[in-house]
């Protein structure tokens, strides 16, 4: 009689993909979602209609698996967006380390996350400010962000664009959580 084998199915990473500027207005998640799925991709999940994705696949660059996503954009709602793909695993130990908690942050202070698709190769003199936003640090290709929110200005933004330029995404931490645990 041939036994039963003990070997679980191997678990396929989680990743996260964070597109740039999507919005309710620019693009369906439904939409997104299938375009996700006809890639390739399995066990996909939209989060918060801002260009949040969550999917399974096998072990590959996360590059690799951004411009994968872009390209099944391109082909099934004939536009793209930039795409930061980070895995679930990576998140949860950002969250983990609870990186704000070293910075003393006005009680207001929203904190953000932005993404990078490279590691900066310029040496910054960090804390950078701008009125209430400062970029508190760059951990590789992540950078931790905190601004008090002012009416009408999003200067937090403003200041991360002019250092880091914009292929990048961002996001809160709130929202990363969310993303991690999906």
């Amino acid at each position: 009689m041939i036994g039963r084998s003990n070997l679980q199915e191997p678990v396929m990473p989680r990743y996260v993909a964070f597109l740039r500027g999507v919005s309710p207005m620019n693009a369906k998640m439904p939409e997104v979602k299938k375009a996700f799925e006809k890639a390739g991709f399995t066990n996909v999940k939209t989060l918060l209609s801002s260009g949040n994705v969550v999917f399974d696949s096998p072990s590959k660059s996360e590059t690799a698996l951004a411009r994968k996503a872009e390209k099944a954009m391109q082909e099934h709602l004939d536009r793209s967006f930039l795409t930061i793909v980070r895995s679930t695993k990576a998140l949860s130990e950002l969250i983990d380390a609870d990186p704000y908690s070293e910075f003393r942050l006005p009680a207001k202070s929203k904190h953000v996350v932005t993404f990078l698709r490279e590691v900066p190769t310029a040496k910054l003199s960090l804390p950078i400010k701008l009125n209430e936003a400062r970029i508190l640090a760059v951990r590789g290709q992540e950078v931790l962000v905190s601004y008090v929110p002012q009416p009408g200005s999003p200067e937090f933004m403003r200041l991360i664009e002019k250092t880091f330029g914009t292929e990048i995404t961002t996001r809160t931490l709130e929202t990363v959580k969310k993303c991690a645990a999906a």
